[in-house]
């Protein structure tokens, strides 16, 4: 095999996950925003070791799902690096582990700093930082990965949503503050819409792969009304954060419009491809207005 090129690791690397993937930590600057406890070295460690992990994540799934079977020649997506020989099984799983050592050393440096040193708190998000590489990794890789078992949701839900959100305003303020958890569950309500477009977009060769996630349990009408609920609890969970914000502005109207557009495109479409990445746009518009709405 040739030595793949800079364009192989670049379409592998999928940087158009990237707007998703920082969402929650805009959000949480935001809020930290709000509540006047904004530090410019936390917010830019923390997109760093944001985009490390995603990128890593990206490279595990590439790498787990030709694996195991769920990337095809019969699959509807962009084809993958692996699965279409453009890079080797052994080269990305090289890049595997370099992107989880530097995931390491920017999350370090990003807890060093938030806590001022190696305190309890530290050593709590360090064993997060851990389980986060471990959650990227096993998602499609490995013996049992659990995104073949339809645990993808609860997943990405936790960590797009409520770790990102309330563990990056965490990082500023050294404690928990109830308000964060409504942005957060409606950044992880988005960011599994996101998925769940994936998908059902992908049905039928996860289902013949054996990865059994929620539109193959489902099928197409369940996993819709499942989808609108989604999207749903988001603009409810930002309607229950604003109720107790003071003085806010309604740019954050904008982002429900496209949210609702949203559900009805994916309704309507045969193959919802297109609006996996208008949602993850979406998604980044919505952390985006409701930011500039509280402060």
């Amino acid at each position: 095999m040739d030595t793949p090129n800079i364009k192989d690791w670049i379409s592998a690397a999928r940087f158009r996950t990237l707007p998703l993937a920082l969402s929650s930590i805009i959000m949480g600057a935001f809020l930290a925003v709000h509540s006047n406890i904004f530090r410019w070295p936390v917010f830019s460690l923390a997109c760093l070791t944001t985009i490390l992990l995603q990128v890593l994540s990206n490279f595990a799934n590439d790498y787990g799902d030709t694996q195991n079977g769920a990337d095809s020649v019969d699959r509807v997506g962009p084809a993958r690096a692996v699965q279409s020989g453009r890079i080797s099984t052994q080269q990305m799983f090289k890049a595997i582990i370099f992107m989880a050592m530097l995931s390491i050393i920017s999350g370090v440096s990003l807890i060093y700093i938030a806590f001022g040193g190696f305190s309890k708190l530290f050593w709590l998000f360090f064993g997060i930082g851990i389980l986060s590489i471990a959650a990227a990794y096993s998602y499609t890789a490995g013996k049992r990965p659990y995104g073949y078992l339809g645990l993808g949701d609860i997943s990405v839900f936790l960590f797009f949503g409520l770790l990102g959100v309330i563990g990056s305003y965490f990082l500023y303020s050294s404690s928990f503050d109830i308000m964060v958890i409504w942005p957060a569950i409606a950044c992880g309500a988005l960011a599994t819409g996101v998925l769940n477009i994936n998908n059902l977009r992908d049905i039928d060769t996860d289902g013949n792969a054996g990865k059994i996630t929620i539109p193959v349990r489902l099928g197409r009408h369940k996993t819709l009304i499942y989808h609108w609920s989604l999207l749903l609890l988001a603009i409810v969970c930002t309607v229950l954060f604003l109720k107790d914000i003071e003085n806010f502005r309604y740019y954050f109207l904008i982002s429900f419009v496209l949210i609702l557009l949203n559900g009805f495109q994916v309704s309507k479409s045969k193959n919802p491809d297109p609006y996996l990445k208008t949602l993850a746009l979406t998604s980044l518009v919505f952390v985006i207005l409701l930011g500039i709405s509280i402060i």
